[in-house]
């Protein structure tokens, strides 16, 4: 079951937020942008997670939720390594 969109921002916005503690750029993003982040994070993280079989469609919110902050890691990792040329 796919979450519905008001689920996936507030899923989103807490991986995003669990992402930026992580990778240490907490101080630096505000909700808008952990809600963005998160967002496209767990569609990182679907790919991902879909590419290699660990989520499937009987996957309840908890695993979108590790997906996305999966996602989200990745995503501030790229944008570290774009912005000052190595990851934290």
């Amino acid at each position: 079951m796919e979450p519905g969109w008001i689920v996936t921002i507030i899923l989103g916005g807490f991986a995003g937020w669990l992402a930026s503690l992580v990778m240490r750029r907490d101080a630096s993003m505000g909700v808008l942008w952990n809600i963005v982040v998160g967002v496209i994070g767990g569609m990182i993280g679907s790919a991902i997670g879909s590419a290699t079989g660990f989520l499937t469609t009987e996957a309840g919110w908890f695993m979108y939720l590790v997906t996305a902050t999966v996602g989200a890691v990745v995503l501030l990792g790229g944008v570290n390594l774009i912005q000052r040329g190595r990851v934290r």
